[in-house]
C-alpha cells in the first residue's frame, strides 16, 4: 500500500486469522411454526419508514406469513385477539397472516422515524397485503382485543 492510500485495510480472510467469533455471532431473535408454504410461494423482504407519529398502514392482512424487525424507533403493533404492543428497536415481531387482521403498525413515537424490516411469504402474484375494508372491521369486531386508550 502506497503513503497516499486512503482506502481501508483489506479483512483478513479466515485462512490468515483464525477466528472463533462465527461460533456466537449468530443470536436468534424470534422463531416461528408458519403454516405450509405453496410449492411457487415468493419471499419477499421489504424496508418500511414511517415518519415520527405516522399512524401507519390502514388496517390490512398479509396473505402469508411475515417475520419482521425494528430497525430504528418504536411501532405500536397490533394483531387480531391480541392487544396492542409497542416493539423497540432490536426487537423482531411475527404475524402467521392468512385471515387474521393486523390492525397496527403505527409509528409510536413523535420524536424520530420508525423503520423496519418485513419478510413475507406471499402465494404466487399475491399483493403484499389487503386493506381491510369498514364492513369486515366492524363485523370482526368481537375477535378484537379490549382496547386500554
Amino acid at each position: 500500500m502506497s503513503q497516499h492510500d486512503d482506502s481501508p485495510p483489506r479483512p483478513a480472510t479466515f485462512r490468515e486469522h483464525p477466528s472463533e467469533a462465527w461460533k456466537t455471532a449468530v443470536s436468534v431473535l424470534d422463531e416461528a411454526r408458519p403454516p405450509a408454504f405453496p410449492e411457487d410461494a415468493r419471499i419477499v423482504t421489504a424496508r418500511v419508514e414511517y415518519p415520527p407519529g405516522d399512524p401507519g398502514t390502514p388496517p390490512h392482512r398479509h396473505f402469508g406469513p411475515v417475520f419482521g424487525y425494528v430497525l430504528e424507533g418504536e411501532m405500536l403493533y397490533e394483531l387480531e385477539g391480541e392487544p396492542p404492543r409497542v416493539i423497540r428497536a432490536g426487537e423482531p415481531f411475527w404475524e402467521p397472516g392468512g385471515d387474521l387482521i393486523h390492525y397496527q403498525d403505527a409509528n409510536h413515537r413523535t420524536d424520530m422515524p420508525l423503520r423496519f424490516l418485513a419478510t413475507l411469504v406471499c402465494p404466487p402474484d399475491a399483493p403484499l397485503l389487503e386493506l381491510v375494508d369498514d364492513q369486515e372491521l366492524e363485523r370482526r369486531a368481537p375477535h378484537r382485543a379490549p382496547r386500554t386508550d
